[in-house]
């Protein structure tokens, strides 16, 4: 039921202003007719030397502007000022409440409240926490099923046990998403790794199509995040990718154990692929390997290549069983193409684990290739042996070659 708007903001003022309560809260979105002076706001507490603060983000669409406001006069000045501004939306978080703000086109208020389970759930049954609340008024403008946020979310989780610490990482931290279709992960990803991690991120989307390029542009426009969130037309293997210079910063960050200024060459820190079809997936492996990116995550979909080559050679015995069915032989495909895969990227110097990244009930393309750089080259000769066994010639192989990374 709608209420008095002035009625629901001095709610929204009174969680912004509770240092020991409030967790995060955004402000976004325009009311009819009317313009905020900045596109975006993010209020969040932060502990700094001189004690607690009220951190307040505001973008104008083209840069963030960052402020750290003493609770007290100086952050209620700018708590009021915000309330001020025409903003469509307002999402608060605090440890026990959560609260949404919707301004309707009368300008009165539509108010969803939702408690936060504060009593430990040791059920089977319990709710799934999320790095991104599926509330959060990102995806009112990105949108996406409840299914396309859930594998987004579980990626993301995969995303942060890989990388270390924000000391460790060199920032801006360059982000590729290569084949990322309405890029519902890239704008997670951007979300989860200045929000939830306060860093300074550079992200580059990717995908063959103009259309989308245009569409995930304008997105990027609307959350106030063109400055750090760009979209490129073109293939996984060739479309240009371009980033700033590197800085004196960028050279001394070194946690892929690069040469110091080396890592100026590379065109990511970060590679990121969910569901790139079939050797698509071997495209965007290649490219980050010809980048020498420090980390990568790959999840594959698809492998009708090796599945192909299957079908034409004869099985090396006595495994006539695993490809004489086509159901069996598209699932072992699925097996071995991985296989193969994590075996290259260990020969190029990664690290490697393959990984369920989320429940098979929401996808059945629920492997992940989770790769660090160490520059420690693996073993070639299981790779070399199992190749020559089943007579195949991996896609990722010949991309590398092609590259000029033959190992």
């Amino acid at each position: 039921m709608a209420q008095p708007l002035d009625t629901a903001l001095a709610e929204v003022r009174a969680l912004l202003l509770e240092p020991g309560r409030l967790t995060r809260a955004i402000a976004a979105g325009r009311r009819r007719g009317q313009a905020p002076s900045v596109v975006r706001a993010e209020l969040r507490p932060v502990m700094l030397k001189a004690g607690p603060r009220l951190q307040v983000v505001t973008s104008d669409g083209v840069r963030p502007y960052t402020r750290n406001l003493a609770f007290g006069a100086e952050a209620e000045a700018a708590v009021d000022a915000l309330l001020a501004e025409p903003f469509g939306n307002w999402h608060v978080q605090t440890a026990d409440t959560t609260v949404q703000v919707r301004v309707t086109k009368s300008g009165a208020a539509q108010v969803h409240r939702a408690r936060v389970q504060s009593t430990p759930d040791t059920s089977h049954d319990r709710a799934k926490e999320y790095l991104l609340d599926p509330g959060d008024p990102l995806f009112e403008v990105i949108g996406g099923s409840a299914a396309k946020r859930r594998q987004v979310d579980a990626f993301l989780r995969s995303l942060a046990a890989t990388l270390p610490s924000n000391e460790e990482l060199p920032q801006p931290l360059r982000v590729v998403d290569l084949g990322c279709g309405n890029a519902y992960l890239t704008f997670a990803a951007h979300r989860y790794l200045t929000a939830n991690r306060g860093l300074d991120v550079r992200l580059i989307g990717v995908d063959v199509r103009e259309d989308q390029r245009e569409r995930n542009t304008e997105l990027a426009s609307r959350l106030g995040w063109a400055d750090t969130v760009h979209f490129v037309a073109g293939t996984i293997a060739d479309a240009p990718v371009g980033w700033e210079p590197t800085n004196t910063a960028r050279e001394r960050a070194d946690p892929a154990g690069q040469p110091a200024g080396e890592r100026g060459r590379h065109g990511a820190d970060v590679v990121l692929a969910l569901h790139a079809c079939d050797t698509a997936t071997d495209e965007a492996l290649a490219r980050a390997v010809a980048w020498r990116a420090p980390w990568v995550l790959a999840a594959p979909c698809c492998h009708h290549d090796i599945a192909a080559q299957l079908r034409r050679a004869a099985p090396p015995p006595p495994y006539a069983l695993l490809t004489g069915h086509g159901i069996l032989r598209e699932r072992f495909a699925d097996l071995l193409t991985d296989s193969l895969r994590a075996a290259l990227l260990r020969q190029h110097g990664y690290r490697v684990d393959v990984v369920e990244f989320v429940d098979s009930a929401h996808t059945p393309r629920n492997l992940l290739i989770r790769a660090t750089y160490t520059g420690a080259a693996g073993d070639p000769a299981e790779y070399r042996a199992l190749v020559e066994t089943w007579q195949v010639v991996p896609r990722l192989a010949v991309l590398l070659a092609e590259r000029g990374s033959t190992r």
